[in-house]
């Protein structure tokens, strides 16, 4: 007895953010519409922007001067996150009403398995349901990819946007997918492109073409994923609990301009820890590694770790740690970005730490001070109160924060 075709569909909200607020204001339909990060900033970065703005040239991560010298009568806005969260859930709640097998990946995307309750045929029917309720229901447009796996339905997704629906299944790939460059695969960027282009693989098609075995050799286990994606494989299931597998936390920011000078990077650093170690401690998590990521103005990328025996989420811990992988690893090449991570993480509250009798008494005695300043962060927010000379600056760097991730905490309070 031959098992049941898996059917897929990844769900992506079109334009999400100013989407929402299209829905929110009707007297903005139809308008080019942008969210970004510090709309009043000439150096602020697009968040993103709707396909009125996109069809004049707008385009998400522009600066906020180019985005208006392009389109005048473009209208900024800045985020509201928490209006997002609910537009998020809500958009959730209605893919849950059709199966339990949903997996939420991001604020505007996520998965579900719906193999058992349709079969080929009744697959594009439910995906016009779902994509017509959630534009009458919640004023959301959205793609919908429909594909035996993940990757391809996540691929289908990207193929039709606005409001479209795509069947991907595994014998069209060589003909969809093969001609592509390799950089249209999802989940290689710009660094691997380049590292595949440097072995004369350029299309889709290439990687196709090579062996699993010298893809290993090349690239590692990556090169293997590479492969299997390039034969249209991909086994991984529909897991609705990954939402509860936190494995890090992280932020990065881009830099207006280049940086070039120490303090500044030292600013970047500490605006970065200060919203890593606020996520932390909100989520009572602390990690063993600590990872510096900086992007140089010709997009080379260095991401440089240290672990530790015991679990950091501090504030100044994590600050004085950064320094040190700044003195090290940074040469003074202009940087566009910088990214702090926390992880291997795990639970604050039943961490056991190994102490000597001198670590003991030490953590004995601040304690109290600890338990302390953790409750006026909480109450007052992070950079409230500090110690030594790590003073919390008023940045005016864009950030791409982990925000997409933290709204995963709205489903696990759910369910």
């Amino acid at each position: 007895m031959t098992s049941k075709a898996k059917i897929i569909f990844h769900i992506d909200m079109n334009c999400f953010y100013a989407s929402v607020e299209q829905a929110l204001d009707v007297t903005l339909k139809n308008k080019p519409v942008a969210v970004a990060g510090n709309p009043k900033e000439r150096r602020g970065i697009l968040v993103t922007c709707s396909y009125e703005a996109r069809a004049q040239g707008v385009y998400t991560t522009m600066s906020v001067w180019e985005a208006k010298r392009q389109c005048p009568e473009l209208i900024l806005l800045p985020p509201n996150f928490e209006k997002y969260r609910e537009a998020s859930k809500a958009m959730f709640d209605v893919l849950r009403t059709y199966t339990h097998l949903v997996e939420p990946v991001s604020i505007d995307e996520g998965y579900i398995d719906v193999t058992e309750i349709v079969d080929g045929a009744e697959a594009i029917e439910l995906a016009q349901a779902i994509q017509q309720r959630l534009q009458s229901e919640l004023d959301l447009p959205s793609s919908i990819g429909i594909a035996p796996n993940k990757f391809l339905a996540k691929t289908a997704s990207d193929m039709k946007k606005p409001m479209g629906i795509t069947i991907l299944r595994k014998r069209e790939v060589p003909k969809v997918l093969w001609p592509l460059p390799t950089i249209n695969m999802h989940g290689v960027g710009e660094s691997t492109a380049k590292k595949l282009q440097a072995l004369g693989i350029n299309t889709i098609g290439d990687i196709a073409r090579k062996s699993e075995y010298e893809l290993k050799l090349a690239l590692g286990k990556s090169g293997v994923r590479l492969w299997q994606k390039s034969q249209g494989i991909d086994d991984r299931q529909v897991d609705p609990d990954s939402i509860y597998d936190t494995k890090s936390v992280g932020n990065s920011m881009t830099a207006p301009d280049d940086l070039v000078d120490i303090k500044e990077v030292h600013k970047m650093v500490e605006a970065l820890c200060g919203k890593v170690a606020s996520r932390l401690r909100s989520k009572h998590l602390v990690g063993t590694t600590l990872q510096l990521q900086m992007r140089t103005a010709d997009w080379k990328n260095i991401t440089r770790s240290v672990s530790f025996k015991n679990g950091i989420y501090h504030y100044d811990d994590l600050v004085r740690e950064s320094y040190k992988l700044v003195s090290k690893h940074w040469h003074y090449e202009p940087l566009r970005l910088m990214g702090i991570t926390v992880s291997h993480v795990y639970d604050r509250r039943q961490e056991a730490q190994q102490l000597s009798l001198f670590d003991y008494e030490e953590h004995v005695k601040d304690e109290p001070i600890i338990k302390l300043l953790d409750k006026i962060k909480a109450k007052f927010g992070e950079n409230s109160i500090q110690k030594g000379v790590f003073t919390q600056r008023k940045s005016n760097f864009e950030s791409t924060t982990s925000f997409s991730k933290d709204f995963l905490d709205d489903h696990r309070k759910e369910n």
